[in-house]
């Protein structure tokens, strides 16, 4: 593959995972935060860690 190719594949993808986490948010009624723009960054990482990172909210419960 290209390097070309190759960022081009990369950029589409990290603009969908974005959009992912974005839609997802929304659908459930959930704040996204800073996580569309880390998972435009980190791409696959950024899904992850928006899944996966709890933070305790400030009534105290997870």
């Amino acid at each position: 593959m290209e390097f070309t190719a190759f960022v081009l594949a990369t950029a589409v993808a990290h603009v969908g995972f974005a959009i992912f986490v974005t839609a997802h948010a929304k659908l459930t009624a959930q704040d996204a935060g800073n996580w569309p723009y880390l998972t435009l960054l980190l791409g696959l990482a950024g899904v992850a860690g928006y899944f996966f990172y709890d933070e305790i909210a400030e009534s105290g419960r997870i």
